[in-house]
């Protein structure tokens, strides 16, 4: 007998009780067998489940069992009925229940499926075997895991740049390694002893949320560890983070250009000070961050606009000046060329595009820049001196081209004096030939006229000509 061909009714007992958040009896939800441990899925785990599903009347119309392979769904991102997102949420590891959903919380007036009439309620015997954390990770390798403990408040989530305030604590091997209250800005947690991966949950949580996360090495303290806390390299790490309160950074969009403006001086500023402190990559996210409130110029007029363009070249130019200092060339070419596009006669701009040309092995183009800076200033020394650096580079790249192009027509040659040995081989032995001859030369008598004409043209064994 099928799934299909079972019928057995179900009407909700006295154990049901209403699990929607609305407290509109919309989902009833009845525990049929224990689950195991404390914790239950939070959105965005991916979970997996067994189910059967049948109407009011017992027709089994859809059945994992019958597949004979669980079925996998992202909780709490709308892949599945409402009241699954719902009562799925609610199952504990191994626990068995049976969750009824009224029509508005299944499939209502279109269902999609022959098998299911229009506003029908649905009962699903699910049994949860397992979920795997939510993975926050960039790049979804599994090295940011979120298992939330406390939901949070709201729907509102801190951004980059957001002032934070939690409480962490952080274990190692089983042992708790630091605990503490600590306020900072999103995206200078490096500062604060916050590690990237704390930091890239952060950007999820709402507030008043406390959630368990598992953080890989690579998100961690990496390769250095942190001897401080006794937290070896290369270290796994586990922290449980509460997000007592934040402030939202103001987004682009909802500032005047004034706010821009605002904006912009100010993470200049702390890029500025960043800089000095040589701490270049948390400088470079600062000026990053102080373009993407000047990079658009909608709203800007006269005196307001030439502002926003000045500040905006210099962020450019900084930005270019910190990769060069972390050999990020290419991209500071880039940023050099969006500085020359709103200025093109930029000293600054030229002299660093040189510089990266330069280090990318482009000493002709790289002259070009510094010829043009000299062209504009005739006394600075930096671009005289990295003139003849050019000329130097281009020097010792021809001498190089030379030696290849030498290096490889010795080597053509050489396949060529192979080649011709190689054919040579296949001819006769001629050589061979001319001894056989010879010798029985040698071993007959001369004749008289041979006698008489010593000085005929004659071949001896070894094939030379003698006696001419």
């Amino acid at each position: 007998m099928t799934a299909d061909e079972i019928k057995v009714p179900y009407s909700p007992g006295p154990n049901a009780f209403d699990i929607t958040p609305a407290g509109d009896g919309g989902v009833l939800k009845e525990i049929i067998k224990q689950g195991e441990g404390e914790y239950t899925p939070n959105s965005g785990c991916k979970v997996y489940v067994h189910y059967t599903g049948t109407l009011t009347d017992g027709t089994v119309f859809d059945s994992s069992r019958d597949r004979g392979e669980p079925f996998e769904f992202n909780l709490g991102k709308g892949q599945v009925i409402k009241g699954w997102d719902i009562g799925v949420a609610t199952m504990k590891r191994k626990e068995v229940a049976m969750l009824t959903c009224r029509s508005d919380y299944a499939y209502g007036k279109s269902s999609g499926s022959p098998k299911i009439p229009p506003d029908s309620t649905l009962h699903f015997e699910v049994e949860m075997i397992d979920w795997q954390k939510e993975d926050l990770s960039p790049k979804k390798d599994g090295g940011i895991l979120r298992n939330i403990l406390q939901p949070g408040e709201g729907h509102a989530t801190p951004n980059d740049g957001s002032m934070v305030d939690v409480h962490l604590i952080c274990e190692y091997n089983g042992k708790v390694v630091e605990e503490r209250d600590v306020t900072f800005n999103l995206g200078e947690g490096i500062e604060s002893g916050i590690p990237q991966g704390v930091e890239k949950a952060l950007e999820k949580f709402k507030l008043k949320e406390k959630s368990q996360l598992e953080i890989k090495s690579k998100y961690a303290w990496g390769k250095e560890g942190r001897p401080d806390l006794q937290i070896p390299p290369n270290s796994d790490l586990i922290y449980t983070i509460t997000l007592n309160n934040f402030e939202k950074l103001k987004e682009t969009w909802a500032l005047d250009s004034d706010g821009k403006l605002e904006q912009g001086k100010f993470f200049k500023e702390k890029g500025t000070n960043y800089f000095k402190l040589n701490k270049l990559k948390l400088a470079l996210k600062m000026y990053k961050k102080a373009i993407e409130y000047l990079e658009f110029d909608s709203g800007f007029v006269e005196e307001g606009e030439k502002e926003r363009k000045a500040l905006l070249i210099s962020n450019h130019l900084n930005c270019a000046l910190c990769l060069i200092k972390l050999q990020e060339f290419t991209e500071a070419k880039e940023q050099c060329n969006k500085a020359l596009e709103l200025e093109p006669t930029s000293e600054k701009g030229l002299f660093r595009r040189g510089q990266a040309n330069l280090f990318l092995g482009e000493p002709e183009i790289a002259k070009v820049d510094f010829e043009t800076v000299l062209k504009q200033d005739p006394n600075n020394k930096a671009a005289a001196q990295h003139v003849m650096v050019c000329n130097q580079k281009m020097k010792e790249q021809k001498a190089k081209e030379k030696q290849i192009y030498a290096n490889m027509f010795e080597k053509f040659a050489q396949k060529d004096r192979e080649k011709e040995e190689e054919e040579r081989k296949k001819q006769p032995d001629v050589m061979k030939t001319l001894g056989e001859w010879g010798q029985d030369e040698r071993e007959r008598e001369p004749t008289e006229f041979e006698k008489e004409n010593p000085n005929i043209l004659m071949l001896d064994g070894t094939g030379d000509f003698k006696n001419m």
